[in-house]
């Protein structure tokens, strides 16, 4: 079971989506990225991938059936998640044509004609409430347009073997003419939780591979002990870090994010595209710095046979931005019981 399912990824990134699809049983036949790095680091991995380099506007224009040598209907999985703008409001329709140019929009089109068995589209957690909703009404209203009905859930990668504490919306179609297939269900949670210590730790990395606080910086991280925040150093020192945001009620909006330094005994928070930003630390444990790209790519679940391409910060970026691999098997392996269920009922013309 499995070993057949087509995909094919939209805004492919760094490959952890895909990387996990693939783990569960999925054949990709496109992948789609225009960034060049992580198209070159999806290439580098996996020659044998289809990856088009491409700005996704210009290839939903193309025939994709004769793109990607499937027929409409045929396609297992499309795949992906678009950055999802604030969409016109101006004619109120909530459908297509108010998703126009923003890559949301180059996303249906691609559901609209291929006409996969089912699909799934990957975002953050906050895409229910954007726009008070309204967002979200419209991207459900055109997935109902294109022929599909709908379920989501916002699933923790903490729960699918990531010692990371990361949330994400994930909305999986079924095509109409499989309503009568049962329901699908997202994967249930492990039992086991990892945490930092069951991570493999660098040891005092390159500069190659970490990025690395100022002297001034670290002369204040240093005052932090393992589990601790701004809340654990001298008041005058965390009023002078915290600038502005002192004066927010609660004192620093209670935010233990700022000056955050980790135990090996808790996950880490979400992991950034940055490893330096302004009160979003993720201070090492062990070591006075920031986690190296490549303990990034562990809490993400990317085996270090996973190769990235670019500079560091490229490469931090493309971490930061994938789905963990662990999740994404999770969920491909649901994916894959389903398809499979569909398959066994027998094909249906679209």
């Amino acid at each position: 079971m499995g070993e057949h399912y087509t995909s094919i990824e939209l805004f492919a990134g760094a490959g952890g989506l895909a990387l996990g699809l693939e783990q569960a049983g999925f054949h990709h036949v496109g992948l789609i990225e225009k960034d060049k790095d992580a198209a070159a680091t999806l290439r580098l991995n996996r020659p044998d991938w289809n990856v088009l380099c491409e700005d996704i506007a210009e290839v939903a224009e193309r025939d994709l059936e004769a793109e990607f040598n499937i027929k409409r209907g045929e396609l297992d999985l499309l795949s992906g998640g678009a950055p999802c703008q604030s969409f016109s409001t101006v004619g109120k329709k909530l459908g297509l044509e108010d998703t126009r140019g923003t890559l949301f929009y180059f996303y249906a089109v691609f559901l609209t004609k291929l006409q996969p068995k089912i699909f799934l589209f990957e975002n953050v957690k906050g895409l229910r409430t954007h726009d008070h909703g309204r967002t979200y009404k419209t991207i459900l209203n055109v997935f109902e347009e294109a022929g599909y009905y709908v379920t989501n859930s916002v699933l923790n990668a903490w729960d699918y073997g990531a010692p990371q504490k990361r949330e994400r919306l994930f909305t999986v179609g079924i095509r109409n003419d499989f309503k009568g297939v049962g329901s699908f269900s997202f994967p249930l949670p492990n039992e086991l939780k990892p945490v930092i210590g069951d991570v493999k730790l660098d040891v005092h990395p390159a500069k190659e591979e970490c990025a690395f606080y100022s002297e001034k910086k670290k002369k204040i991280m240093e005052l932090v002990p393992p589990g601790g925040c701004w809340q654990d150093i001298p008041i005058e020192i965390a009023k002078e870090y915290m600038g502005a945001s002192w004066y927010l009620e609660p004192v620093g909006m209670g935010k233990t994010g700022i000056l955050r330094r980790f135990k090996l005994d808790e996950p880490c928070y979400t992991v950034m595209t940055s490893a330096t930003g302004s009160y979003t630390e993720r201070c090492h444990p062990l070591e006075v710095r920031p986690f190296s790209y490549r303990e990034n790519a562990r809490f993400q679940t990317f085996p270090d046979e996973w190769f990235f391409t670019g500079s560091l910060a490229s490469k931090y970026r493309q971490v930061g931005n994938a789905v963990p691999v662990s999740l994404a098997k999770a969920l491909g392996k649901q994916l894959c019981l389903y398809i499979n269920m569909i398959d066994e009922r027998g094909s249906i013309d679209v």
